[in-house]
């Protein structure tokens, strides 16, 4: 977790933010917005507009936001580490979000094939035509591997290449699905990916934008880790205030208060949302009475 400073951040001039512009710009909009900023887009502007008088928002697409860090043009920015290791940018990675368009988790490149293919693995490659937009990273990988191929720059539809335009290519994927929706097989993982909030290194040498940068930085993780948890809310009577409380797992244990009612509590706990759905039958027959179960905004370690 990202330690936030406890002093004012005094940012004299505005934090100049960047989000990505694309098919993040709506999940990152709105984990933002579960952090604590409202961020107003318009589909035909790239400065959004945010609640908070320190910062100022630009809409990047993620190939190109860690070169822009690098150079200052902005202080910080959300992008992919596949992007930050594609243009070999020289920034500063605040912490990593484990966010995606579609999921929590992680994003792969991976090399993939047309499921005829005779090709089982990348050495089979060899002096054949790999397709991505992903080039140094997939040249690196390949060079690791021992293996020499042309790798081609693809402006798009990188799927539909193989096999008439490409003998392979290296594309990014969430659930795979679409690589399985254009007849594509999957050979080997070249690098795993997630959300990262980078900062330029002046930035994080400006004592001011670096604790901005720090506290915005725990505030989204925050979010993040509440999206997997909830509250849980119950009445319990003393003579069972043991059994329930044996039964719930917490972050450092639930929290217990005695009700105006004699011999009653309140216990009030943060929880797995996964778990729920098991725990509440079995908190009920411990005797827990008035179960809720309410959302987070945050979690904050």
């Amino acid at each position: 977790m990202t330690k936030a400073t406890d002093k004012p951040t005094g940012v004299k001039t505005r934090l100049r933010l960047g989000l990505p512009k694309g098919s993040l710009e709506e999940a990152t909009i709105r984990l933002f917005r579960n952090a604590g900023f409202n961020i107003q887009a318009s589909a035909r502007s790239y400065y959004p507009a945010i609640d908070d008088p320190e910062i100022e928002v630009i809409l990047f697409r993620p190939q190109e936001m860690s070169r822009y860090v690098e150079d200052g043009v902005i202080d910080c920015g959300l992008t992919g580490k596949d992007w930050v290791e594609e243009n070999g940018s020289k920034v500063v990675t605040v912490t990593a979000l484990d966010y995606a368009k579609q999921s929590l988790g992680k994003v792969r490149w991976v090399l993939a094939v047309s499921e005829d293919s005779p090709f089982q693995s990348v050495r089979d490659l060899k002096d054949k035509r790999i397709s991505t937009e992903l080039v140094q990273v997939t040249r690196a990988y390949l060079k690791k591997n021992g293996v020499r191929a042309r790798v081609e720059f693809s402006w798009g539809a990188t799927e539909v290449k193989p096999p008439l335009l490409a003998d392979a290519i290296v594309e990014v994927t969430e659930t795979g699905t679409s690589l399985r929706a254009n007849r594509l097989r999957i050979l080997d993982t070249v690098m795993e990916s997630r959300t990262v909030l980078i900062a330029s290194r002046a930035a994080w040498k400006d004592r001011a934008k670096r604790a901005k940068v720090a506290n915005i930085a725990l505030l989204l993780e925050g979010a993040l880790l509440a999206r997997e948890k909830v509250g849980l809310k119950m009445n319990v009577s003393g003579k069972d205030l043991k059994r329930v409380t044996s039964i719930l797992p917490a972050l450092k244990g639930p929290t217990v208060a005695k009700l105006t009612q004699p011999g009653w509590y309140d216990v009030d706990t943060v929880v797995d949302e996964k778990e729920v759905r098991v725990l509440i039958p079995r908190l009920k027959s411990a005797g827990a009475e008035g179960i809720i179960e309410y959302p987070l905004n945050k979690v904050i370690n």
